[in-house]
């Protein structure tokens, strides 16, 4: 399986991007997925997470209420849609799939990851 996330960039403080993810196949239907971020210097940690029919989702409390986690099953497809961005944002991107149906903070409970995109915010 493979992840290709995509939808990062350059924006301004307060602006707005949507990060897509897709599979390469329609393996992701029954499990949960999630997004993660490195910024430079710092370890990889926890955004959001869904669970496998997009009924639960879960979030780290630096995005609660800028980030929105959704999937949309048919096209195999995650989304985050991040509002609201600070430049500490910044960071490389990571969807991944979870081994499990329900989503999850914790990476070892994901079977597959994703590249990356990278998002930075300016000042």
């Amino acid at each position: 399986v493979q992840l290709q996330a995509s939808g990062g960039g350059l924006v301004q403080t307060g602006g707005f991007l949507r990060l897509s993810c897709a599979a390469s196949r329609r393996t992701n239907s029954n499990n949960g997925m999630g997004w993660f971020r490195q910024a430079p210097g710092k370890e990889r940690e926890f955004v959001a997470t869904i669970n496998w029919n997009g009924g639960d989702a879960n979030y780290s409390d630096s995005v609660k209420g800028r980030f929105t986690i959704s999937r949309d099953r048919a096209k195999s497809t995650v989304y985050l849609q991040m509002n609201s961005l600070q430049p500490e944002d910044t960071a490389v991107y990571y969807c991944a799939i979870s081994r499990y149906a329900t989503g999850s903070s914790q990476a070892d409970r994901y079977a597959y990851w994703g590249k990356g995109t990278l998002v930075t915010v300016s000042s």
